[in-house]
């Protein structure tokens, strides 16, 4: 029996959105271990964070996070020419992992427990905390303990700093949640707002590259855990990357790295993670 063209191609176009449906829509349904096989990762980091991931206008990625990510895909066997760098914006790092348009992230992401329901995490490869920002002309704000009089507060939706000032300090402070810690940089610059807060890192990163305009105030007030996140229940890659870290720390490239990026933060002493193997 001869099928006509008009139906063959009706086969056909019913066969592709059937084939696209399976792989996921716009997620890649191939593992981070077929990825590697083909000498390919995309990797999600920060794109506006100084010191840490940032993309430069030419194109170019530097900071710390892209040190950590770059000497972990060598371990894995793929090359800087084989990363992808994606921004991954911090409401959207565990449904870019569960999608599969990353195949890891390292962008300050700190571990929680909440966190680990979604994804997996590898490391920590550094342990920061919390503190705030304030412009430097100001000398009301001396330290979380100074949070009061209805002042306003910047952080990023869904990060876990402001998740814990809403739990500690909401009757105090007004806060403002933005998109990105960039954003909240151009506020405080502004006057918008009267302080920024989250890890102690991202904030020397923006303090330095603001010229002496801001400054860091008081102690910090948590302790963050960064680790790598990755698709829950991939354990074969997130041991693979715990022992990229842990080669990191020992041949001396973890550090060197910081040193290159962040520099010297507030005198504090740099002192390795131990990587956890849960």
């Amino acid at each position: 029996m001869r099928i006509n063209r008009t139906l063959r191609l009706g086969i056909v176009a019913i066969a592709v959105t059937l084939v696209a449906t399976a792989c996921g829509g716009g997620g890649d349904a191939a593992t981070t271990q077929d990825h590697v096989r083909e000498g390919k990762l995309t990797i999600g980091i920060k794109f506006d964070q100084p010191g840490l991931g940032f993309r430069e206008a030419d194109g170019s990625f530097h900071g710390y996070d892209v040190e950590i990510a770059e000497y972990v895909a060598g371990k894995l066997g793929v090359a800087p020419s084989g990363i992808t760098f994606k921004e991954t914006p911090t409401a959207q790092r565990e449904a870019m992992i569960m999608n599969g348009d990353v195949d890891f992230i390292v962008a300050t992401y700190s571990i929680t427990d909440q966190r680990k329901e979604k994804v997996d995490f590898a490391g920590p490869y550094f342990v920061a905390g919390q503190a705030l920002l304030v412009r430097q002309q100001t000398t009301d704000i001396t330290g979380v303990e100074s949070l009061n009089g209805n002042k306003k507060l910047c952080s990023v939706t869904g990060s876990t700093p402001a998740q814990y000032v809403k739990d500690n300090y909401a009757k105090d402070v007004q806060l403002v949640e933005v998109d990105t810690y960039s954003q909240c940089i151009d506020a405080l610059r502004s006057g918008s707002v009267d302080a920024v807060t989250t890890d102690d890192i991202i904030l020397a990163g923006f303090a330095g590259q603001a010229s002496g305009e801001l400054k860091l105030v008081g102690d910090t007030f948590t302790t963050e855990k960064y680790g790598i996140g990755l698709k829950k229940g991939d354990q074969q890659t997130r041991a693979q990357i715990n022992d990229a870290i842990e080669a990191m720390i020992a041949d001396g490239s973890w550090q060197r790295a910081f040193e290159e990026t962040i520099g010297p933060l507030r005198d504090s002493t740099l002192t390795p993670p131990t990587v956890d193997r849960y």
